[in-house]
């Protein structure tokens, strides 16, 4: 897993980051 999630918002963005990790750990192998 490799890459970089951030976000900016005036609200909670728990729920933006957890999603943005998940879509990092499920690329696949052809982003190796």
């Amino acid at each position: 897993m490799c890459g970089i999630v951030g976000a900016v918002a005036q609200r909670d963005v728990v729920d933006i980051l957890v999603e943005g990790l998940r879509r990092l750990e499920y690329r696949g192998y052809d982003s190796a």
